[in-house]
């Protein structure tokens, strides 16, 4: 059981319609809501939340009755046989939440808010993807170590949502694999053996119910992140010859199911939590995400209510944080009850030299490396030059007088750092620059550009394009180095990670940790370098003092608690253990009703009869603290309590890295354990000092930690200074 929570860790880790009254409540719904003729109206998918059926009525427990009682919040139409049928029923939801999507109009939803039983109903949002060596750069090695002593994964359930997989991809090779446990209730939805030991579970969520139709990836990126969570053990693979070595997911000997919710235009929430629902029932025991929107309330997040469902199963849920950095807020997935992971660079770069007339080299980073492109000087043109703004960020169409040139362009613009290339190439370009803005910094990445390129940061950009600008025969070259291990600043946070704080629950510190995502290869559905002889296909996406996309040390808000250490992490010698239950206290201090909280926890809750608690107080292994201009001669207080998992015998002391302008006081500073699984409660004061944050700067940061001889288990602590307001 301990090998299947740490392998959670890195990935990253029924109710009834009443009998004959239940009759009557349905012919009062066909009073209150209008009959219509589906056919000609327009309607949109609405995700609906409603109370449990009362339990003074008589219910069976089966689904079936479950989705009747669903059925009667919907509104009636009259087919041509006369029979009442309900044909706007999406999805029903059976494990993870009370409720069900269907497509209605707003005014049917109107009605139906005058249903005894109906608690709220939103319009679904429609969620953005987050898009070798990653295991050694981890120090997980094949044959040794933790990696063995977990035994690869074996006997977990990782279930994937995202856009499907191709199943005869050798990441998916049940080569080494058992049988699926006894518990796995799943099924397949691709024809013949598609399916086996490794792949246990397919099912598609596209366009509504799942009707059996194959989860084939038409978009690559749920291949992807499937085989990185889960991939067995691939031999001699790379990309362009590049990143030679054995590919492998992080659990590589889990079982995997996929679950198709995205698709080119994004990802539904009512399909996600379709998708959820079902996962929960088929018995997996991870749920791995890298999608997720924009910040809600819990009640109105579909992944946060999926997610608190399958938490209360055991199973553990890992979300990405976001592909929306380097701005501040801008994460996704900040329920506490999700492990949100932010993205950081490994030590490998796939190096592309940008050389310069005047003798300059700048590294940068293409996966796409050709032998026979010459390292003689070619004329160089900014694309931007005619002061066009489309032209700048090479456009489709935008480009013109480049014939044999080597093009700089600028990332953004809405463009893809591929479809760039692709317009260089199209107007007779040689090669191509792509250089950052200020906000991606030196964050580059590994792309299977179609044409000679490299991608280079923003400080080598303003040298390139100030070079231009200081001749009149500007001329470049780009030297393609291969494979390069060894980065002394590795890991980096990347400038596309998203960054704290959390703003829907400053209390809870997000992310939780930042892990690989920059260039990881893993299995891709077709090959990138027209290797149409093989199915073994790859490709790479990206998802001391850590540093940012700045190359200055990265704050609080883009590393939590810092980059995940496999090993530690085996071994953590002290946890910080929340229950499903300790959660509704932190729900009512967020001020949310209580059928907000029952739409959450699928529960009858009661704040008034709930001792609730600030957001700081749940039981969490960070602190998160906000100061208001009325708090500087207030102390807040709060504990936490820890489990010791290490040593019977065993004994903490207190290490302290002060915020600056706080001051703090740990009791006891010393915990002594005489057995495991023994907990003790620790008290911390935060007191503000005299015109802290009025020095204009917003945060600070600092560490509790807890030292024994055998284990360091460090809390981050950040304090956000509020100095416009009471703190609240």
């Amino acid at each position: 059981m301990e090998g299947k929570r740490f392998v959670a860790f890195l990935l990253g880790l029924s109710f009834a319609l009443y009998l004959s009254v239940g009759v009557a409540h349905e012919d009062a719904a066909l009073e209150s809501l209008p009959e219509t003729d589906d056919e000609n109206i327009n309607t949109q998918t609405y995700i609906v939340w409603v109370n449990k059926p009362v339990q003074k009525f008589l219910f069976s427990k089966s689904h079936q009755d479950l989705e009747s009682w669903y059925h009667t919040f919907l509104p009636t139409t009259i087919s041509s046989s006369n029979k009442m049928v309900n044909p706007r029923m999406v999805h029903v939801y059976r494990n993870v939440a009370t409720g069900f999507a269907a497509k209605l109009t707003p005014e049917e939803v109107k009605a139906m808010e005058k249903k005894e039983g109906f608690v709220s109903a939103h319009p679904e949002r429609i969620l953005p993807l987050h898009t070798t060596h990653s295991p050694n750069f981890l120090g997980l090695n094949q044959g040794l170590g933790v990696w063995k002593g977990a035994n690869y994964g074996k006997g977990v359930i990782i279930g994937v949502l995202d856009t499907g997989i191709t199943p005869d991809h050798p990441s998916f090779s049940d080569e080494g694999m058992p049988p699926p446990p006894a518990k796995w209730k799943g099924k397949c939805d691709f024809n013949g053996t598609l399916c086996n030991n490794k792949l246990i579970g397919a099912r598609n969520f596209q366009g509504g119910k799942s009707t059996g139709a194959p989860p084939v990836d038409d978009e690559g990126h749920g291949t992807h992140t499937s085989s990185t969570a889960g991939g067995n053990f691939v031999k001699g693979v790379s990309v362009f010859g590049q990143a030679y070595g054995t590919a492998s997911g992080m659990a590589p000997y889990a079982h995997v199911a996929m679950y198709k919710v995205c698709g080119e235009e994004g990802c539904s929430e009512s399909n996600i939590l379709a998708a959820m629902d079902t996962a929960v029932e088929d018995g997996v025991d991870v749920l791995s995400l890298s999608l997720g929107g924009p910040s809600f309330p819990f009640y109105a997040d579909g992944i946060a209510i999926g997610a608190f469902g399958a938490i209360q199963k055991g199973i553990f849920v890992s979300c990405s944080a976001g592909n929306s950095g380097p701005f501040y807020g801008s994460l996704s997935n900040e329920a506490p009850w999700i492990l949100t992971v932010g993205a950081s660079t490994i030590d490998r770069s796939i190096r592309a030299v940008a050389k310069l007339g005047n003798g300059g080299e700048y590294n940068g980073e293409s996966l796409f490396q050709p032998k026979d492109f010459g390292s003689e000087l070619l004329p160089m043109v900014y694309a931007g030059a005619n002061g066009k703004e489309s032209s700048r960020f090479c456009s489709s169409g935008s480009l013109e007088n480049v014939e044999g040139a080597i093009v700089v362009c600028e990332r953004g613009g809405g463009i893809g750092r591929i479809d760039k290339g692709s317009e260089v190439k199209r107007a007779g370009g040689a090669a191509m620059i792509l250089v950052n803005a200020v906000t991606d910094g030196d964050s580059t990445l590994a792309d299977p550009h179609v044409l000679p390129a490299t991608h280079v940061g923003y400080a080598a950009g303003v040298r390139i394009k100030a070079y231009l600008n200081s001749t009149s025969s500007p001329a470049a070259t780009i030297l393609f180095k291969g494979t390069i291990i060894g980065d002394k600043l590795a890991p980096k946070i990347t400038s596309f990670s998203s960054r704290g704080p959390n703003m829907e629950s400053p209390g809870i510190l997000k992310p939780d940790i930042v892990g690989p995502g920059v260039s990881i290869l893993a299995a891709w559905p077709i090959s990138v370098d027209n290797a149409t002889d093989s199915n073994a296909t790859f490709n790479m996406i990206s998802g001391k003092p850590i540093v940012d996309e700045t190359l200055k040390p990265a704050d609080i808000f883009a590393t939590g608690a810092g980059h995940v250490n496999p090993y530690k992490a085996n071994d953590p010698g002290l946890i910080y253990d929340t229950k499903p239950a300790d959660y509704i206290p932190y729900l009512c201090g967020l001020n949310y009703t209580n059928e907000q909280i029952q739409v959450i926890t699928q529960q009858t809750v009661n704040c008034s009869e709930v001792e609730s608690i600030p957001e700081a107080q749940l039981n969490y292994p960070s602190f998160s603290i906000i100061v208001g201009s009325s708090d500087e001669s207030k102390s807040q207080y709060y504990t936490r309590t820890v489990k010791n998992v290490g040593s019977a015998n065993s004994t903490y002391k207190l290490d302290l890295n002060v915020p600056r302008q706080m001051g703090m006081s740990v009791n006891p500073e010393v915990l002594t354990f005489t057995e495991v699984n023994q907990e003790i409660t620790f008290h911390v004061e935060f007191l503000a000092e005299d015109g802290a944050g009025k020095d204009g700067v917003p945060f600070a940061q600092g560490y509790l930690r807890w030292v024994s001889d055998k284990h360091s288990v460090s809390s981050p602590i950040s304090v956000i200074f509020d100095t416009g307001s009471d703190g609240k």
